[in-house]
C-alpha cells in the first residue's frame, strides 16, 4: 500500500459524500489523518470515517461545520490542530451551485456564492498557513471545467464567476511570499461534469444525458476518477506543481 501521505494531516471540506468523500478515502489509503467535514449528513460522514478505519492505515475524524461561514471554516482548522497538532494539506472542495441568468441574479444569490465558494476558502487558506510546514504544505482549491467550456448554460453565471476568481487566487498565491515562495504549493482541480449530488440537483435526466454525451467516452466522470489527482497534488511528488489549474474532465474540454 502506498504511504506517501503517512501521518500527514489533511482537511477536506465537504467530504461526507461525492468527490470530497473519495478524496478523504484516497488520502487515508496513503496513510493520512483526515478531517471529514459535513454540514448536516452526520451519517454519511460517519460512513466515510468507518470505511477509513476499517480499510486503511490512516485515521479520520468527522467534524460538523458550515462552509458558508468563516466561523465554520475556523472550526475545521481548530479541530485538526487540536486532534493532530498541525495541518499539512487543505482541500477546499465544498461549494454551492445555484442557477440564475443575469436577469434573475439577486444580491442574496451572489453573496451566497461568493461567500461559500471564494471568501471562506481564501480565509481558511490564510488561517491554515500558521499551522503548515514551510516548505511542504499543500493548498488545493476547486474550480470547474465550465470556466473553459464553450457549451454551458448561462444560468451558471454566479457559479463560474466564483470559480474564475478561485483560478486567479491560485495564480496569485503561488507567487505570494508567505505561500508559494515559502514552499507551500497552491493548485486547483477543475473537474468536468461529475456524477455527484450537487451536479444532479435540479437537472432533468435529458440534460444529464446531454452533458454525458459531450465526453469522448459518453459518460459522466465519477468521484473516484477525480480523487487520485488530488492525492497526487497533496504528495511530495507534486512539489514542483504550483499555481496550476488542472482540468480533470475526461476530455470534456481540451
Amino acid at each position: 500500500m502506498a504511504t506517501s501521505l503517512a501521518q500527514k494531516v489533511a482537511i477536506v471540506t465537504g467530504s461526507s459524500r461525492s468527490i470530497g468523500a473519495s478524496i478523504a478515502k484516497a488520502f487515508a489509503a496513503q496513510g493520512a489523518y483526515v478531517i471529514v467535514n459535513y454540514a448536516n449528513s452526520r451519517g454519511s460522514a460517519d460512513e466515510v470515517v468507518d470505511w477509513i478505519t476499517q480499510n486503511t492505515a490512516g485515521k479520520a475524524k468527522a467534524v460538523q461545520a458550515d462552509m458558508s461561514s468563516l466561523a465554520g471554516g475556523q472550526t475545521l482548522l481548530d479541530a485538526a490542530v487540536k486532534e493532530w497538532g498541525k495541518i499539512d494539506v487543505l482541500v477546499l472542495n465544498a461549494a454551492t451551485m445555484g442557477a440564475a441568468t443575469l436577469e434573475n441574479v439577486t444580491e442574496e444569490l451572489y453573496d451566497e456564492h461568493f461567500t461559500t465558494n471564494v471568501k471562506v476558502p481564501l480565509f481558511m487558506a490564510q488561517s491554515a498557513l500558521k499551522h503548515m510546514p514551510k516548505p511542504g504544505g499543500r493548498l488545493i482549491f476547486f474550480s470547474t471545467s465550465l470556466c473553459q467550456a464553450t457549451a454551458f448554460n448561462p444560468d451558471v453565471l454566479s457559479y463560474v464567476a466564483t470559480k474564475g476568481a478561485i483560478e486567479q487566487i491560485t495564480r496569485a498565491l503561488a507567487k505570494d511570499p508567505a505561500v508559494g515562495a515559502a514552499g507551500i504549493t497552491v493548485n486547483t482541480i477543475a473537474p468536468g461534469p461529475t456524477d455527484t449530488t450537487l451536479f444532479r440537483k435540479g437537472k432533468p435526466q435529458g440534460v444529464i444525458d446531454m452533458l454525458a454525451g459531450l465526453h469522448p467516452t459518453k459518460k459522466l466522470g465519477q468521484p473516484d476518477e477525480i480523487a487520485p489527482m488530488v492525492a497526487f497534488l497533496a504528495s511530495p511528488a507534486a512539489q514542483w506543481m504550483n499555481g496550476q489549474t488542472i482540468r480533470v474532465n475526461g476530455g470534456f474540454t481540451v
